[in-house]
């Protein structure tokens, strides 16, 4: 606690001395000040968590060096002591930024206890911005891994929104980072002080989606025995993530869009409108505009979602990246560069990577086990990734030209008959998630 420098003020040297003789056995650093001079010639060029001073001094008095103290050091808190309390004293001391005022004569242990309270709660404050600026600087653009120009056109998109409350949908395949990205969006916006709260669409069935999101009074359904606020509520002034929107049932999204465009939400049970200040960041993996045609995306929520989108690219997209992402997940296992072999980064360079960054940092954990002490070789691999044979850098093309959809409709047939079936195998040999291969089926017949 000797990092909790307290001034004491007070023109009785007498007083000063029992209250540091008091204080400084209980681990705070002390010093002393016998006038309100000599207590702001200190503030110039000390910084103190605390100030505890006298009130009626010879001038300048306990108020000055209140109101000195607080413009100096707008964190330091100022306890004023005096034997002349009245109302309007305690309404003047709090105008001023006062913390609290103590009435002479007063028992040593209260005043401690006011000491220890403040200390204690400026030691929560002062750890709760540490914990922030942590979240701020790991989720910053510049702690992302990627120097592709297809990352980089993803980075510039997210410094443009994040000063707005733009609703701004994140789209791209499983695994490829996209609630990173939405971290990013917030810890870079105005709400970065505020909460960023995330619900995966997905994992709920509509019942309980719903009123996860949107709260519910007590007695709107079996087992709501107490009254529960939505995530939009708890989110505050914050950030709602919405990971999967493109999962949720057209009934969902008829209230989601309700509460997007009016800014309320009305709990399950309940028939007041709630006022929400939350911004909305929405995520998926799913071809909305296929599911606009089928019905399963509703048209008008559509578009309200849809008002700034980014999409992140495939790993396979962008493999430039694909040394700096390994490197990087060596990093976090206390590894080098050097745990990896030339060859087996040349394996990991030739796979396709339907799971995306997930997929590699999985992959490049199994393979440091397998590794054990040693660089990571070709032999600790995924199977999968071993036996992948290097493609041909080039081909062809006839004169007469080709049907670049006949061909795409040939390979995937004929990786679905390899695969004896197995959509999923299938997917795996062609590089592509199973959800994009049924859309491909879909489009090319």
């Amino acid at each position: 606690m000797n990092d909790y420098r307290i001034l004491i003020v007070d023109d009785e040297a007498r007083m000063c001395a029992v209250l540091k003789a008091a204080l400084e056995p209980e681990g705070y650093a002390i010093a002393t000040a016998t006038s309100g001079t000599a207590a702001i010639n200190a503030l110039d060029t000390h910084a103190f968590e605390l100030v505890l001073t006298d009130l009626k001094m010879g001038e300048p008095g306990g108020m000055e060096v209140l109101r000195f103290a607080k413009q100096r050091h707008p964190q330091c808190e100022v306890i004023l002591m005096t034997a002349y309390a009245t109302a309007q004293t305690a309404v003047d001391a709090m105008k001023n930024g006062a913390y609290d005022y103590i009435i002479k004569p007063f028992e040593l242990d209260e005043l401690k206890l006011k000491i220890r309270r403040l200390a204690d709660r400026n030691a929560l404050v002062e750890e709760n911005r540490s914990l922030k600026n942590e979240l701020k600087q790991r989720y910053a653009v510049e702690n992302m891994i990627g120097k592709s120009g297809a990352m980089q056109e993803v980075y510039k998109m997210i410094h443009k929104v994040a000063p707005s409350d733009a609703t701004v949908l994140i789209r791209g395949e499983s695994g490829t980072g996209k609630e990173l990205v939405a971290q990013a969006i917030h810890y870079l916006s105005p709400r970065a002080d505020r909460p960023f709260v995330t619900i995966n669409c997905a994992a709920l069935p509509e019942n309980l989606l719903e009123s996860e999101l949107f709260g519910y009074e007590k007695g709107a359904f079996t087992g709501a025995d107490k009254r529960k606020p939505g995530l939009f509520e708890v989110a505050g002034e914050g950030t709602i993530f919405l990971d999967e929107i493109g999962e949720i049932t057209p009934a969902i999204q008829v209230k989601l869009l309700r509460a997007l465009q009016n800014r309320q939400i009305i709990h399950l049970g309940g028939t007041e409108p709630i006022a929400i200040r939350s911004r909305t960041i929405a995520a998926t993996n799913r071809d909305l505009e296929t599911g606009l045609k089928s019905g399963a995306i509703r048209e008008d929520f559509y578009y309200r979602i849809n008002v700034f989108p980014i999409t992140i690219p495939s790993l396979r997209r962008r493999l430039e990246d694909l040394p700096d992402l390994i490197s990087h997940f060596l990093a976090k296992a206390g590894k080098n560069h050097e745990a990896i072999t030339i060859e087996a980064m040349e394996k990991l360079r030739m796979y396709l990577w339907p799971g995306n960054v997930r997929e590699l940092e999985n992959v490049i954990e199994r393979s440091l086990i397998m590794a054990g002490d040693q660089a990571i070789t070709v032999t600790d691999l995924p199977p999968h990734i071993q036996g992948i044979q290097k493609l041909p850098t080039s081909f062809d093309i006839p004169e007469e030209g080709i049907n670049l959809e006949d061909m795409e409709r040939r390979l995937i047939h004929r990786a679905i008959e390899k695969a004896g079936g197995n959509k999923s195998r299938a997917a795996k040999l062609l590089g592509i998630t199973r959800r994009k291969l049924y859309s491909m089926l879909e489009r090319l017949g």
